[in-house]
């Protein structure tokens, strides 16, 4: 009974341990990262900042605050994390991908690799879409609300936080890479038989409404981010329903293949 039993517990204790390698590993490249990433924090937090200095440089006396002696610090610290964790998920995606594989059959291995590909790309192409297309138009947008005072009263200047700017950049930057992974998580659901083609062509209004409410609530407030993020994800979601249509086609076809095939 008791060779039964470590029978069946040793390749479970062997994948915790390979598991565990995996993790650590993945880990300690994230930590050596992340000390390279603080040694040019300054050089990260001057890029996240361009697109607001862009417009601030063009007025004078204008300038980032800290109102703590720590913040700055603390503030490249977490930018050093932010990008660190950027340049490793790759990495952290690759050895879970190395972990689950061999646990897989083919066929399921063929289909969830083109989706861990696709996963990192689409999100890049999010953050990308707000930092060079968005932020620039955004901030102008903001900014504009500024009031230059007069007789009996205060001007109204923005001064702005580093820990608030790099807080709100790191957020906006994560909110538009999740919203770019719409077309992955759609057709998984396709693959996982939850969705079909159809149901997606049939709740296309809803979707549009639904998209337009999201891109309102994540992007500054102004007509153009907003529109600028929902016609990119308008076009992932017609993506997504064209590509359920080729997979629901090619469902039918392997199943009529193997309806027709002779019966030993």
């Amino acid at each position: 009974m008791m060779s039964e039993q470590s029978e069946k517990t040793m390749p479970l204790l062997e994948h915790l341990v390979e598991l565990r390698r995996r993790l650590l590993y993945s880990v300690a490249v994230f930590l050596l990262l992340m000390v390279g990433c603080f040694y040019f924090a300054q050089n990260i937090f001057d890029f996240l900042a361009k697109p607001l200095a862009n417009i601030l440089l063009q007025q004078t006396g204008r300038r980032f605050i800290f109102t703590d002696l720590t913040e700055f610090l603390f503030t490249q610290i977490k930018v050093s994390f932010f990008t660190a964790l950027s340049i490793s998920f790759p990495l952290f995606a690759h050895q879970l991908w190395k972990f689950v594989a061999p646990g897989l059959y083919k066929q399921e291995r063929l289909v969830l690799l083109p989706f861990l590909m696709a996963s990192p790309i689409l999100f890049m192409a999010g953050a990308a879409l707000l930092y060079y297309v968005l932020l620039p138009y955004g901030w102008e947008f903001l900014l504009s609300f500024q009031t230059s005072g007069g007789q009996g009263t205060l001007p109204v200047e923005f001064e702005g936080k580093v820990s608030e700017y790099v807080g709100l950049i790191m957020k906006l930057i994560f909110a538009f890479g999740i919203c770019f992974q719409l077309p992955v998580l759609l057709i998984l659901l396709v693959r996982a038989h939850i969705l079909t083609a159809q149901a997606l062509a049939k709740k296309r209004r809803h979707a549009i409404v639904l998209v337009f409410i999201v891109a309102a609530v994540v992007t500054p407030p102004d007509p153009f981010s907003q529109v600028a993020l929902a016609l990119p994800l308008v076009v992932l979601y017609e993506v997504s329903i064209w590509c359920a249509r080729l997979i629901e086609r090619k469902r039918k076809q392997v199943k009529k293949d193997a309806d027709d095939a002779p019966k030993s």
